[in-house]
């Protein structure tokens, strides 16, 4: 009786420690969502950043219907990420200044009216360079938004909680990018771009009223950057010398500039290369996008990143990169498609990490915007590089331009944390840089 009582106990545990299991995953998954403020802000931008890829996809798509041409879409990566290159250390600078909830309710604001105005120029059918016009507003607005709200992320939760805000921030973004440019290809090509132009003007109402429903006492704001001479400078003097946020940040420059051009490359790709339509690139965009939702949510469960994790992930990149410039089909690009997202949402998801949890709160906004500005700053940069090599030699050498610049920064990284130039700490080139 003893034994088959001890027994019944013993294959009882198993059937209880699946569910156990999964709770704790869930648990530690979503943790900074129990804080309201961060479930309001989560809410708010996830509605809203559906409707973002929505406008970025369907500009893309719009400029190549009235072009026909790879150089034209290098150009509206100029118009839409310009500014942030040449505004990237100035807004950082006034996101350390300034109250960041409203700033953002500000530039949020400005962003939902430049949706509206885009809605306005597709269904007046005007030229190509209003589009450009228009979407260089958006620039502008971007170039705001970007440090104020990544550094907004920090000043909603717990201290222990913020690489989990993080990478579900990493997640909520790529999430969108699952369900936007999906929308975007069915309002497209049933109703036309004016209406997926008006869908994100009247998707900024939720990010604006979750804005304005915070408790912000339970804020926790960084103390705001006194005004004095010399302050981007000093940003940069200060990345310069911490070095366990000058080597990612080096990293990103060279990764952003040449590997995330996703919406100069995959339209020409899909509808040259593989013979697709506009509805297969949102198709593939999609996928790309479901991989990242992946990627993000497994690195929300990272309690610690490092600079080599950070390089691994930039290899893998790499590697994917270089697998999709050779798939022979639609077909045989989805499973790539998949992959390649996992890759470049954690590349991105660490170095934001990092970046985010090691500068000091008075310097996050500057260092946050020069991360901006060497991720999406450098795609004015890039964009018309990878458009040019497109339109003379073919999408797949762009891709595979974008594979070398991967696998080159992350055995950069590596090599260099490995001789020990950008130790933090006593361990040697494995510095934690969150916990």
């Amino acid at each position: 009786m003893l034994r088959a009582r001890s027994r019944s106990t013993g294959s009882a545990r198993p059937s209880r420690s699946p569910g156990r299991r999964l709770r704790r995953f869930g648990a530690e998954t979503f943790a900074s969502l129990k804080v309201r403020n961060f479930r309001l802000f989560f809410a708010g931008q996830g509605i809203s950043q559906v409707g973002n890829w929505m406008t970025l996809i369907a500009q893309s798509l719009l400029v190549l219907s009235l072009t026909d041409s790879g150089i034209a879409l290098g150009l509206l990566a100029v118009a839409q990420f310009g500014p942030i290159l040449v505004l990237g250390p100035w807004a950082g600078l006034v996101a350390d200044r300034s109250d960041k909830r409203r700033l953002l309710l500000i530039v949020q604001s400005l962003a939902m009216v430049q949706s509206l105005l885009l809605a306005a120029v597709a269904f007046t059918d005007s030229p190509a360079w209003t589009v450009y016009a228009v979407a260089l507003i958006g620039g502008f607005t971007v170039a705001f938004d970007n440090p104020a709200r990544r550094a907004f992320v920090v000043e909603m939760v717990p201290e222990a909680d913020v690489p989990n805000a993080v990478s579900l921030n990493s997640a909520l973004m790529t999430s969108s990018r699952v369900i936007g440019p999906a929308l975007a290809g069915l309002l497209i090509t049933t109703a036309g771009y004016g209406w997926a132009f008006l869908l994100d003007g009247v998707s900024y109402v939720a990010v604006l009223v979750s804005l304005f429903l915070m408790r912000t006492e339970e804020l926790r704001p960084s103390p705001p950057a006194e005004r004095a001479k010399g302050q981007i400078r000093e940003g940069f003097r200060y990345v310069r010398r911490t070095a366990d946020l000058f080597v990612p940040l080096v990293m990103m420059g060279v990764v952003g500039t040449l590997a995330f051009n996703f919406g100069t490359v995959m339209p020409l790709f899909v509808t040259r290369d593989l013979d697709g339509s506009d509805m297969v690139f949102t198709v593939l965009f999609s996928v790309v996008s479901v991989g990242s939702v992946l990627g993000a949510l497994v690195a929300a469960r990272r309690r610690e990143v490092t600079v080599w994790n950070v390089g691994m992930s930039s290899l893998g990149f790499g590697a994917t990169m270089a697998a999709l410039a050779v798939v022979p089909s639609v077909a045989t690009a989805m499973p790539v498609a998949l992959v390649l997202g996992v890759f470049s949402i954690t590349f991105l998801t660490m170095s934001t990490a990092i970046v985010q949890m090691r500068a000091e709160p008075e310097m996050r906004g500057r260092v946050l915007a020069l991360q901006a500005m060497l991720f999406l700053g450098s795609t004015p940069i890039g964009g018309p590089i990878v458009g040019w090599v497109a339109q003379v030699f073919g999408a797949r050498w762009s891709i595979a331009l974008g594979a070398v610049a991967c696998v080159a920064a992350g055995g950069w990284g590596m090599v260099t944390v490995g001789r020990g130039d950008h130790r933090v700490g006593s361990d040697p080139g494995r510095e934690v840089l969150t916990s």
